[in-house]
């Protein structure tokens, strides 16, 4: 690695990826896929870095890129398919800073919060955008239950999600007993460049009456928001967050040509959501070639306040005001990810700062 000892962003380069900048330099053409992945409250660190891979780095772009995500991270790739994606941060960023609810808010009253921010997201039409634009193909990760994991009672879906954390410690095949993946897709076909095949996957078109259903299953985590049922297009039953399948998603899977751009909250990749308790799941950037991962260093982690990325448990720990100011000086010191990448495009040398994965 070159450069500074002491950096705020790690760019990590497999082996294919660094041959192809080093020859090409950063052209946003070499890239076929961006993924967004599940993580709540952690995309706030990654805010201001979207907005400069989206308003102006991928702008550049001529072919057609596809993106795929899963909860939040749908969401934050919704934004870049609206006419004017900084402006869409910027309104998801300030809804969900401020969301607020009662002091033991039920999956109802969460449902309905999170459903005023993905409003206020998509406003300015939005949503149109994202089901006619030119160039971003849109693919958003839904988890549709099965059996018990499709239950409306709280003790069925308890024990649907225990024998699925029992079944993914044994092998996460096991999950397909629990659970089907459904993305839904703004092309006329699905292009989501990761072959999705590790369980049965249905792919369902995106359009005016399901698009707002698609995105809000995706972030629906079971018991702390209400889900979806019997979504327009897709396969009846009960939609869950795509994060519970597809998590950081499995990399191996991926066949494209092109490369893969991933800004992430960290270097570890879960592929499902039960895997973040079994250590041995994760897997490392090292293993994919045509990857170019853009996450946060340790040090800039450390460096925050509270010492790490905003999270879930901030609206158990602290009070509205405390969270709200907590999650400000985030987004604030976040501004020198976006700076430190736009120097690096900006340098003669493509492959300075960055770390070529071996």
């Amino acid at each position: 690695m070159t450069g500074v000892d002491k950096r705020t962003l790690r760019v990590l380069l497999g082996r294919e990826a660094a041959r192809r900048i080093a020859a090409e330099g950063w052209s946003a053409d070499l890239f076929d896929l961006l993924l967004g992945a599940s993580g709540g409250a952690k995309w706030l660190v990654l805010g201001h870095l979207d907005r400069l891979l989206f308003g102006q780095f991928l702008a550049a772009r001529q072919r057609p890129l596809s993106v795929l995500g899963s909860s939040i991270g749908s969401w934050r790739l919704a934004c870049l398919a609206t006419a004017d994606p900084c402006a869409a941060i910027d309104r998801f960023e300030r809804a969900y800073l401020e969301q607020t609810y009662s002091y033991k808010p039920g999956a109802q009253e969460i449902s309905e919060v999170s459903r005023g921010i993905l409003d206020r997201l998509l406003d300015d039409g939005g949503a149109e955008h994202l089901l006619r634009h030119p160039r971003i193909q849109t693919h958003i990760v839904t988890t549709r239950g099965r059996g018990l994991a499709a239950a409306s009672s709280r003790p069925a879906l308890t024990a649907g999600m225990g024998l699925a954390a029992l079944g993914n410690s044994l092998s996460r095949s096991l999950l397909h007993l629990q659970f089907q993946r459904v993305v839904f897709h703004s092309a006329a076909e699905p292009r989501p460049q990761l072959h999705l095949s590790d369980f049965r996957t249905a792919y369902s078109p995106l359009d005016a009456g399901n698009v707002h259903a698609a995105l809000m299953a995706t972030g629906s985590i079971p018991f702390v928001l209400t889900g979806e049922r019997d979504i327009a297009g897709g396969p009846r039953g009960h939609y869950w967050d795509g994060g519970i399948l597809d998590y950081h998603f499995d990399l191996s899977q991926y066949h494209g040509d092109g490369l893969i751009l991933y800004p992430h909250f960290g270097e570890r990749i879960f592929p499902g959501w039960f895997d973040k308790f079994l250590p041995w799941r994760s897997r490392s950037p090292h293993e994919f070639d045509r990857l170019v991962m853009l996450c946060p260093t340790t040090d800039f982690i450390a460096d925050l306040p509270r010492g790490k990325i905003p999270d879930r448990s901030d609206f158990f720990e602290l009070t509205f005001e405390e969270r709200v100011d907590y999650w400000e000086r985030v987004v604030e010191r976040s501004r020198v990810l976006a700076e430190e990448f736009a120097a690096l495009l900006a340098q003669d040398d493509p492959l300075a700062g960055t770390e070529v994965l071996d």
